[in-house]
């Protein structure tokens, strides 16, 4: 596979931090499922489409989307990550879904069939190309004209205490790494909904539309557990990581993210409340 997105093909496809992707699988897709509901709800997949799945990760959305669209329909599962890739598709044939294939692939630059899909979603995938107009661009030469492309990405960080509070517990134990350009590829690159917009229109784009749009992250197993989490994934593990932290440190970590997670519990378990961006934008005719 080609790619010119060589730093994220490196962590997501051969780090250990991207591996723990992996491991924690089951959790990270309980905590992220109002968001693919988010995503599904306002792509209106319909029995019989073509579906392209960007950044499909270990196949929780592409699974979904398979089962909108049913037998008539496919769903194209494309990642950089090729541990990522198995993973889904295992998944895939345990859940008896055969109208899914799966392409390692930048979707920055990779040569999808042109003019064949109705629609491209992604949950969290699109956060992470070099050059967001390029990416943009290639994938709408993939839909027929006036194909949709939905897609989610987080919104800033004051409006999202799953990385705010792990941030600040990790670098006041710590320290502060070492600052990075706010728009450069990770996970809040989109958290500007005039910054990502603007490159849609850079693109080619037509009715494009964006909004920040409040949910609820459920955290299974209550906050102890997803304290556990943070120390994992997000930005608390890479803290730690940069600063080579000790068990000790992370147990500190992960006990004060503990407890300020423990404000978002009631009877009904624990919720963090989040700011997802969503965006939407059309494959000019």
């Amino acid at each position: 596979m080609q790619s010119v997105n060589e730093e994220q093909a490196e962590y997501w496809g051969k780090s250990e931090s991207g591996a723990k992707w992996l491991t924690y699988q089951d959790q990270l897709d309980q905590l992220m499922a109002s968001v693919l509901d988010l995503v599904l709800e306002n792509a209106q997949l319909k029995l019989g489409m073509h579906v392209l799945d960007i950044g499909c990760g270990t196949g929780e959305s592409s699974l979904a989307a398979a089962r909108l669209v049913g037998p008539d329909g496919d769903v194209l599962a494309a990642d950089i990550s090729q541990a990522f890739l198995d993973r889904a598709s295992a998944r895939a044939s345990e859940n008896g879904l055969s109208n899914i294939s799966f392409q390692h692939a930048d979707a920055q630059i990779f040569g999808f069939p042109a003019n064949q899909l109705d629609a491209a979603i992604s949950r969290f995938g699109v956060m992470f190309f070099d050059d967001s107009v390029a990416a943009f661009a290639n994938i709408a030469r993939a839909l027929k004209p006036g194909g949709q492309m939905t897609f989610a990405a987080w919104g800033p960080l004051d409006g999202n205490p799953w990385f705010k509070i792990p941030h600040i517990a990790a670098v006041k134990r710590l320290g502060q790494p070492p600052r990075v350009d706010r728009y450069a590829p990770g996970p809040l690159a989109f958290h500007n909904l005039d910054h990502v917009t603007g490159m849609m229109q850079q693109a080619g784009l037509s009715d494009i539309q964006a909004q920040a749009i409040s949910v609820n992250l459920p955290g299974a197993g209550g906050s102890e557990e997803i304290a556990a989490l943070c120390t994992r994934v997000g930005p608390a593990a890479r803290t730690i990581a940069h600063f080579e932290g000790t068990e000790q440190d992370a147990a500190a970590i992960q006990h004060e993210v503990c407890q300020e997670f423990a404000q978002f519990t009631s009877e009904t378990g624990l919720h963090i409340p989040a700011v997802i961006n969503l965006y939407q934008a059309r494959r000019s005719n």
